[in-house]
């Protein structure tokens, strides 16, 4: 198994390893195990070498930054200087950006190689990574099934142990799909407050989107918090959990509008089981959830006037100022029915996709089917699962806790309130502690 991020730093601050013998083997990595996955799909490996060597001569200067020396990757959505951002557009092919993302800049300060960038959807709008610039990515644990979407390159480069350490973003689960489907971690964080400068529409500066975050990936929970950190513009509550005895959890693995697999349910119980031996409160059922259909309905109208930026919908008409003005009420009174919710509650687990990884289908989003439990059901309700976290801004973490019976990877989403980035990624931590 491939050193993690925080592993691989450690190496090379104690002589063990140096930053250009990490850069080296990363490349070796993806060279020998990208073929068929196809997740690195911008490498910038003669810069990286030059960036790894400059690592080594700031350890011999004493230097102490975290990542020194490790080598990352980035979802190809993040502008780095000289290196092309086209968000998976024919027409954007030759967009090279100009500057750094600021998350770019902040993570190269703490001393991280980036040795390339990671493949997308079109337009970061599917959950599934396939488009006409670089093609498709494949999920490494099959390569008949998609790795996820948007962020689908970055967790296949980080289940194939290519890299320890990445980088998403995430509207409609585009962080945590990809974690779920390939057996990594990801975090979703408080809207708000990870910078999306350079993260922008190829040739845009505008305005933060609604509802959009950044956020880590990785293979290890230790790394996912530190690289949150070294991102972040103003630093977050710590965790108070240290141990799961009194963590207060709620179970959410039923919703009106979006079938959950068997597998996946059994999966999150035997993970609530874990902690509650070990001395967590778990509650199944409460009166405190806001109405789930509703914030269903309310986050898909709002997350399509956000990636449309107001044009209508195929066949109608574009929302008003007014309903814009409704929707964002309507938004404020779910966030505060969450925070009410997390005065009793801790965290809240809950599925990330009612499904393990799918079959690559280039069927239209709209009308693309989801087998679940032997009945094809509408893919496009399953955006309900993500939309608990996104519509009200809060934090997530996706930790792996399973697989199916066929061996695909099963993730879990833990919700926690707002700003409580550290408590979700605390306790995915003592998920993953107490299942293995």
């Amino acid at each position: 198994m491939e050193r993690t991020a925080l592993e691989t730093a450690a190496a090379i601050r104690n002589g063990e390893s140096s930053a250009l013998l990490e850069c080296e083997a990363a490349i070796a990595r993806i060279e020998e195990r990208d073929g068929p996955i196809n997740a690195v799909i911008v490498r910038d490996f003669d810069r990286a070498r030059e960036q790894a060597a400059e690592m080594d001569r700031r350890l011999a200067a004493g230097d102490t930054a975290p990542l020194l020396g490790v080598p990352m990757t980035i979802k190809e959505s993040y502008d780095i200087a000289g290196l092309p951002t086209t968000w998976g557009f024919e027409a954007h092919r030759g967009h090279i950006a100009q500057k750094d993302a600021v998350a770019v800049q902040r993570l190269k300060a703490a001393g991280a190689v980036f040795l390339g960038k990671t493949n997308v959807p079109v337009s970061l709008a599917d959950l599934q990574s396939v488009n006409p610039v670089y093609g498709r990515t494949s999920n490494p644990h099959d390569l008949s099934r998609v790795p996820g979407g948007s962020s689908g390159g970055a967790a296949a480069a980080l289940a194939s142990g290519m890299v320890p350490l990445e980088y998403g973003s995430d509207i409609g689960g585009s962080i945590r799909v990809p974690a779920h489907f390939c057996g990594v971690w990801g975090h979703k964080s408080t809207f708000g407050v990870l910078p999306n400068e350079g993260h922008f529409f190829p040739g845009t500066d505008g305005a933060r989107s609604v509802l959009a975050v950044i956020g880590p990936m990785a293979r290890d929970g230790a790394d996912l918090a530190l690289a949150f950190d070294l991102v972040a513009d103003v630093p977050q509550p710590r965790a108070a959990i240290e141990s799961p005895r009194g963590l207060r959890i709620l179970l959410l693995t039923e919703h009106p509008s979006a079938k959950v697999d068997p597998a996946i349910v059994a999966a999150i119980e035997t993970a609530a089981q874990a902690l509650e031996a070990a001395g967590a409160l778990v509650t199944r059922k409460t009166d405190l959830l806001p109405d789930l259909a509703k914030q269903q309905s309310d986050y898909m109208r709002m997350l399509g006037i956000a990636i449309a930026r107001g044009l209508a919908p195929q066949g109608g008409t574009p929302a008003t100022l007014i309903q814009w003005f409704d929707l964002l009420d309507d938004q404020a009174r779910n966030k505060r029915a969450w925070v009410r919710l997390f005065e009793e509650f801790d965290v809240v687990f809950a599925p990330v996709l009612g499904s393990a990884a799918f079959a690559h289908d280039d069927t239209a989003l709209r009308s693309r089917m989801l087998p679940i439990d032997g009945e094809q059901t509408p893919f496009a309700v399953q955006f309900a699962w993500p939309g608990i976290a996104t519509f009200p801004g809060l934090p997530a973490t996706a930790v792996p806790i399973g697989k199916t019976a066929d061996g695909l990877p099963i993730g879990m989403q833990v919700i926690a309130a707002p700003h409580r980035d550290h408590t979700a990624i605390a306790v995915a931590r003592l998920v993953d502690g107490a299942i293995g």
